[in-house]
């Protein structure tokens, strides 16, 4: 671990470090280096991950939950020492909640190259040293699910009951049906796709551009120094934030209302670029820019049919009885994609469509609805 100080860990990146509260997260760390699908292999795996209820003698009530890319291992619980948001999905977990943490024992790994407790480019190099910085290597969703899969096997888990995850978890979710079909009894996909489109690739594209330029980018070497690519990675989560929200949402909030007393032509702000500084230092204040490199990346990587006969081929091979769901007004990963999804996966329908103005984003603020989906799935 570096010799510098909390303040300066703090200033530099938004990820959780050695020495800081734990909170709720358990850890697990293979005995093996994990072959990388890119070339190498990664040492010294750890995952952070989190648990609600109690796993069943014969393992049969295990629920794996797949978190999005800003994301964590916090599905439920409240904001407080190692936890710097509240639980992402808290209304689906719980006593008497759709995964009904009094019947179902519910699983949530921190991702595979994350910031919140697994390796990823803020963790230490195995020497020790330093983080990882920009020496990190390039991860896929392949990689990031065999991980899991090795976490599972640790946990004695052989089959999921339930495997649920949305946008970026959601691609983990379909790389987890088609690596291994016969460890999934359900599966249930939000907002999400087989592969990456053009499109998505392009808006990530800008927000990696826009983090590497920063000066204080460095390479990726910034975690040690006493500033991080904040402005960067700010500017990353304005457009991100854009993409997951809809118009008319965007529109009927904030219209072309200035921002208090401030005067846009005089350099004050519109309401909605205020909206957008809100959620830009929040991030910057709990992520870490290189990790968010590192997982974009992946998710442009995204292909569940490469090397497997393309993608209708790869998706025949799940056996699962699956859900596949998708926002009506979801304009980053449209509904044509669900709609791709549902029709390849032979234990799925249709496509279910949650109703909301909110965007992308819908698949976590639509919680009524989602659980539906659940407890549709689960009984």
């Amino acid at each position: 671990m570096s010799a510098v100080t909390a303040t300066e860990r703090v200033s530099a990146t938004g990820a959780w470090r050695e020495g800081d509260p734990p909170g709720h997260r358990r850890w697990f760390t293979t005995d093996r280096p994990l072959p990388l699908e890119a070339g190498g292999e990664l040492p010294g795996v750890r995952l952070a991950f989190e648990t609600w209820g109690r796993l069943a003698p014969d393992a049969s009530n295990a629920v794996l939950v797949l978190h999005a890319l800003t994301g964590d291992s916090h599905v439920a619980g409240p904001a407080g020492p190692g936890h710097p948001t509240p639980g992402w999905w808290e209304p689906l977990v719980g006593p008497g909640r759709p995964l009904d943490t009094d019947r179902w024992f519910v699983v949530a790994p921190n991702v595979l190259g994350g910031c919140q407790g697994s390796t990823g480019p803020s963790s230490a190099r195995p020497d020790g040293r330093r983080a990882w910085g920009g020496a990190f290597p390039f991860l896929t969703q392949r990689d990031q699910v065999a991980a899991e899969a090795a976490l599972a096997d640790a946990l004695g888990i052989d089959r999921w009951a339930l495997v649920a995850g949305g946008s970026m978890g959601g691609m983990r979710a379909v790389e987890w049906a088609a690596a291994y079909p016969e460890r999934i009894g359900a599966l249930l996909l939000l907002a999400t796709t087989g592969a990456a489109s053009a499109e998505q690739i392009a808006w990530a594209g800008i927000q990696l551009r826009a983090i590497r330029t920063d000066p204080n980018w460095r390479g990726g070497d910034y975690h040690d120094a006493a500033r991080g690519p904040h402005t960067g990675l700010g500017l990353a989560r304005r457009l991100a934030h854009v993409t997951y929200r809809s118009e008319p949402e965007l529109a009927t909030r904030f219209g072309r209302a200035p921002q208090g007393a401030e005067h846009p032509w005089r350099g004050g702000r519109y309401q909605v670029d205020s909206y957008l500084d809100h959620h830009a230092e929040k991030l910057v204040r709990r992520f870490d820019a290189a990790s968010y490199v590192v997982l974009t990346e992946a998710m442009n990587a995204h292909d569940t049919g490469r090397s497997r006969g393309g993608l209708r081929s790869a998706l025949a091979r799940v056996t699962a009885p699956t859900l596949v769901a998708g926002v009506d007004s979801d304009r980053l990963y449209p509904l044509d994609q669900q709609h791709e999804l549902a029709a390849a996966i032979p234990g799925a329908d249709r496509t279910r469509v949650v109703e909301s103005p909110y965007g992308h984003d819908g698949f976590l603020i639509e919680t009524e609805q989602v659980g539906a989906l659940v407890t549709e799935l689960l009984g």
